[in-house]
């Protein structure tokens, strides 16, 4: 070789030299053995996770873990270690027309080979020990500085104010008297909180954005943990409870709607009819018909039971970027992009085909300053409320939709409201990461303060 290249000229000695080293790299990374968590797991996640995750368990088989996927589905064991000719999973993903994946493109020539080798090599799982679980804290999270909040809840009774918080749902007492409980989860990010209609369990959805979304069910009671039911590779959004707290409903950045059990987590419904994110979700007050609304500017009426679409309620005017159903009635409130509250019926709106007529309008209210990011009813449904980018939060007769007060005194964008459902009073909370307590009755400010436990940082010379 060497005399080769000095015979060589120098241009084409360099272009061989680099052939041969590719050619080196190639038949190295060839023996190197294959990675399942570098290697495998990626080839899952882009192709297979999305119909076989703990939410959504086709064939009763999960691929998020390699337990799960050691375990199994309900034809068996899908591999046998060390024999791909006799494993159902090389089986399924090879061929002309192979059986999986159902849902988009096959499984590429090099990644069949790759997953193949991995099974013939012995299968073996290489996922680091903290990665097992890495967003698992092992003690509550310090906090710096206050956090945004981007949601909060009383619990029926009046109670318990829940807080969002980093990794964490704060529990505090209502009138801000003293911390409660912090109950510490997996998301990163949480998104919105929902007691259920007897205060016994707590959702909450949120996740680590671009990485899960993640639903958990909280015991209200003895502070644990019940459930995390991690169903999809984004963030999720808008959780309601159904009427009998067995089903849980949730919007996601993957512009799904899903509704889980609450025991076991399986997915009783997937709706995929939203054309963008998904920021809200409610049960009507029968529980028979499930309302959506979306940054496609719909809310859309869906039959829980099997996920039939059955209309886009409201003339599609600007993003709905959240929503509220009165506690009394089928109405809902949604808050828009361009700083517009409506006020609509949950029903049928065929009559708006025609004519492109908004007939389930109830009222549209004054425009705020800005985006709105939280609506609120009242207990009594007699007042809305409405918090976004402007700094302050407006309240508002649903009656004839006369504005009664403005809520002051806010340090930025106000994106979580909530009204105490055993007083006169309402919670706001956003970007500053502060709660205000209010009189809703009356617009005094009662209490404001930091939800959240302050690290005290040593000033430098002391």
């Amino acid at each position: 070789m060497q005399r080769l290249l000095i015979q060589l000229p120098k241009t084409a000695a360099l272009r061989l030299l680099a052939v041969v080293a590719t050619v080196l790299v190639a038949r190295a990374e060839d023996a190197k053995p294959v990675s399942y968590y570098h290697d495998i797991v990626p080839v899952f996640k882009r192709s297979c996770t999305g119909c076989h995750h703990p939410g959504k368990l086709k064939g009763d088989f999960d691929l998020t873990t390699h337990a799960a996927l050691k375990k199994g589905g309900k034809h068996g064991v899908e591999f046998k270690a060390g024999d791909p000719a006799g494993s159902r999973l090389i089986e399924e993903i090879s061929g002309e027309e192979p059986s999986m994946p159902k849902e988009g493109d096959p499984l590429s020539k090099e990644e069949i080979a790759l997953i193949t080798r991995w099974v013939k090599e012995g299968a073996s799982d290489d996922t680091p020990s903290d990665q097992l679980n890495p967003f698992k804290l092992t003690a509550p999270p310090v906090y710096p500085a206050p956090s945004v909040i981007s949601a909060l809840a009383y619990s029926p009774d009046g109670n318990i104010l829940a807080v969002s918080g980093y990794h964490e749902v704060l529990l505090h007492k209502p009138d801000g008297s003293g911390l409660i409980a912090r109950l510490v989860g997996e998301s990163t990010r949480i998104e919105s909180l929902a007691f259920s209609q007897d205060g016994k369990l707590l959702a909450v959805s949120g996740g680590a954005p671009a990485l899960f979304g993640e639903i958990q069910i909280w015991d209200v009671t003895s502070h644990a943990l019940l459930h995390s039911y991690k169903v999809s590779a984004d963030s999720l959004y808008g959780v309601a409870f159904s009427p009998d707290a067995k089903r849980v409903s949730f919007g996601g950045a993957d512009k799904s709607v899903r509704i889980l059990a609450v025991d076991d987590g399986k997915e009783l419904m997937k709706f995929d009819n939203h054309s963008d994110w998904v920021f809200g979700t409610l049960f009507t007050v029968d529980g028979k018909r499930l309302l959506t609304g979306s940054r496609d500017r719909s809310m859309k009426l869906i039959n829980p039971e099997n996920g039939q679409f059955i209309d886009d309620i409201n003339k599609l005017l600007e993003n709905v970027l959240c929503i509220a159903r009165n506690p009394k009635e089928d109405v809902v409130i949604y808050g828009g992009e361009q700083g517009t509250a409506r006020i609509y019926k949950i029903a049928e709106n065929q009559g708006r085909t025609a004519a492109n007529n908004d007939v389930n309008l109830v009222r549209e209210l004054e425009r705020m300053p800005g985006a709105i990011h939280a609506v609120a009813y009242s207990l009594d449904g007699a007042q809305v409320a409405l918090g976004g980018i402007g700094g302050e939060v407006r309240v508002y007769k649903t009656a004839d939709g006369a504005r009664t007060m403005t809520l002051k005194g806010h340090e930025g964008a106000v994106f979580a409201l909530a009204y105490n459902p055993a007083k006169p009073q309402i919670a706001t909370g956003g970007y500053e990461g502060k709660i205000r307590l209010f009189d809703s009755a009356k617009g005094d400010l009662e209490k404001a303060f930091i939800p959240f436990p302050i690290k005290e940082t040593q000033v430098a010379g002391k």
